[in-house]
């Protein structure tokens, strides 16, 4: 039976077989793959190529000709992931752009559409966390905020991370002010520098009470009551009021410092961490026991673990096995 799992990826049930068999056979010829599969040469070769191109697959050079190998499986899935969100967001672009056929049909009826509501009521929190995120996904130039948080917890961390990477991979231009306290929690701090390295800019503000989301410079998304967020928010498309909340949005920004003017900017490839908190963070990379590590530092077994502790706080991460896979995508060891 043909296996198929990635066709939800984009991936055809030939291209995800010739895949499977290099991963299987790595540094393999493809000159006979046609005959393993029982397909014709022109279509082994199309998928081999689409595969190359992609970078599921590539090509050595070896003494008998040039051989194929297959790209490490998570590399790959990530890949393919990547390439499908961003057909599927020009996809969903199109369609949402297709909104003017209403107007255009209802002309021929003599029937005038009802504009679009321009300032929209929602009091619901997994409604605004889902307009929110229908926002992030279709914004195409900018996301602008002020978030007067002290800290972010693990959780938040772990959500934010994946769609703030994704939308400055996309090309989005992400400016974000808070306040200066955050800066005093390590797992925040640490988030901050890792968006910033990536191009997102950070200002970082004494005090602010305003909490403003805005995309596109188009919707804007504020609260019912800035003092207690849960109790809802509004969305303005509204031309007139998202001009006043961006006027708003640059008045702080412009008031507020750089957050490499408030950081040690010789710290940002180690998050910030202690000299103390780096040698644990190699050494809990690098050796299995705590003893051993302990060790090797010079420090008792409970002051290595309870170093260890703080790191696990400082990514965000479960386990000592996520910290230091979170520890290596960072660039911190």
């Amino acid at each position: 039976m043909t296996v198929n799992d990635l066709s939800v990826l984009g991936i055809s049930a030939l291209e995800e077989s010739i895949y499977r068999h290099f991963l299987r056979n790595p540094d393999t010829s493809a000159d006979d793959i046609h005959l393993l599969f029982h397909t014709s040469l022109e279509s082994a070769a199309a998928a081999k190529d689409r595969l190359c191109e992609l970078r599921l697959l590539r090509s050595t050079e070896g003494e008998g000709g040039p051989t194929l190998s297959a790209a490490d499986p998570a590399t790959a899935v990530d890949q393919l992931i990547d390439v499908r969100l961003r057909d599927l967001h020009q996809e969903l672009q199109a369609v949402t752009q297709a909104r003017h056929l209403t107007a255009s049909l209802c002309a021929e009826q003599g029937v005038h559409a009802l504009p679009p509501q321009s300032v929209e009521r929602m009091e619901s929190i997994p409604q605004i966390r889902s307009r929110l995120d229908d926002l992030a996904f279709f914004a195409r130039e900018e996301v602008l905020s002020v978030d007067p948080y002290t800290a972010l917890t693990a959780d938040s961390i772990a959500h934010s991370r994946p769609l703030d990477l994704r939308c400055l991979r996309r090309g989005l231009r992400i400016r974000n002010i808070v306040i200066k306290e955050a800066l005093d929690d390590p797992p925040t701090l640490a988030y901050l520098r890792e968006i910033a390295a990536h191009g997102a800019e950070i200002r970082v503000t004494e005090e602010v009470t305003e909490r403003i989301i805005v995309f596109d410079r188009r919707t804007a998304l504020v609260p019912l009551d800035p003092s207690d967020t849960a109790r809802g928010a509004l969305m303005a498309r509204e031309t007139g009021l998202v001009a006043n909340i961006l006027a708003l949005f640059e008045k702080i920004w412009d008031q507020a410092q750089p957050l490499a003017e408030l950081t040690d900017p010789t710290d940002t490839a180690s998050g910030g961490l202690s000299e103390t908190e780096r040698l644990v963070l190699e050494s809990m990379c690098r050796v299995e026991k705590d003893e051993v590590g302990a060790r090797e530092l010079k420090i008792s077994v409970r002051t290595y673990r309870r170093h260890i502790a703080d790191l696990l706080r400082i990514l965000g991460a479960g386990s000592r096995a996520q910290a230091a896979l979170l520890a290596r995508e960072r660039g911190w060891v």
